[in-house]
């Protein structure tokens, strides 16, 4: 997935927004919340929060590991872009997206237009 696929498929969910964070990390939020950080550069790693079902098994898989800072809180640093599919991609920002939004107050997610 390249930076712009990510961005658009990122933006394109509810009350997405995006901000440069720490001088150099393209962040995406929902709520003022990130669920989906990477870089600028073309081979930049991407970190997602996982649940808790799929932390272990991804961090299995090749070209997925713990994120640095964010493991306690189960985030997964995708280091290798075409280690997982498209499909695999969408179904990991979705879920990332969905994990964080729950954790918005009612009251938020009202008015970011979340179920």
């Amino acid at each position: 997935m390249t930076l712009e696929q990510l961005r658009h498929f990122c933006l394109g969910l509810p009350g997405v927004t995006e901000d440069v964070k720490w001088e150099h990390d393209l962040c995406f939020c929902v709520g003022d919340k990130m669920f989906c950080v990477t870089g600028f550069d073309v081979e930049a790693p991407v970190s997602l929060k996982a649940s808790l079902q799929d932390f272990d098994d991804l961090c299995e898989q090749q070209g997925i590991v713990p994120a640095p800072y964010l493991v306690r809180a189960k985030w997964i640093c995708i280091k290798e872009r075409n280690a997982i599919t498209p499909a695999q991609w969408k179904h990991l920002i979705e879920t990332s997206y969905e994990l964080i939004a729950a954790g918005l107050t009612k009251k938020k997610r009202k008015e970011l237009g979340i179920g």
